[in-house]
């Protein structure tokens, strides 16, 4: 009854300021809070409030609203480590067979560090060099 009471009050003042709001000539302004006002009455008549004093009031709805944050709290933590664990299982599975099969492709391939460079990549080492040495010579270096 008392939650009714207050709701109605609140719509009340509420759709008094939107009056007051239209009187200055801004209208947007005063449609959106007297739509902001009528929501109270609006849960009071649906229903709503009423269910939300008696569950409150509940022990039994404080439980379940209990277990259902620590579920979501679960969800969230399980969310959180597979994310940092790299993604879904069946991620984690692909890319280790992408690995796996990469180390056996590459088995056969000799190491980089042993390996000689060749002539292409000296030809680009000396290009490279020579771009650096045109600009230091353009800066008077």
């Amino acid at each position: 009854m008392l939650a009714e009471t207050i709701c109605s009050a609140v719509s009340a003042a509420g759709l008094g300021i939107a009056a007051i709001t239209a009187y200055r000539r801004r209208f947007l302004a005063a449609t959106r809070i007297a739509a902001y006002s009528l929501v109270p009455v609006g849960l009071v008549l649906t229903g709503a409030v009423q269910w939300l004093a008696d569950t409150a009031f509940s022990p039994a709805a404080w439980l379940g609203f209990g277990l259902l944050g620590g579920a979501w709290l679960l969800f969230m933590t399980t969310r959180a480590v597979e994310r940092r664990s790299g993604g879904s299982r069946r991620e984690r599975k692909a890319a280790a067979s992408a690995r796996r099969s990469a180390a056996e492709s590459g088995a056969s391939q000799p190491a980089l560090g042993g390996a000689r460079p060749s002539a292409a990549s000296k030809a680009t080492a000396a290009d490279d060099f020579s771009d650096i040495e045109a600009i230091l010579k353009k800066h008077g270096i």
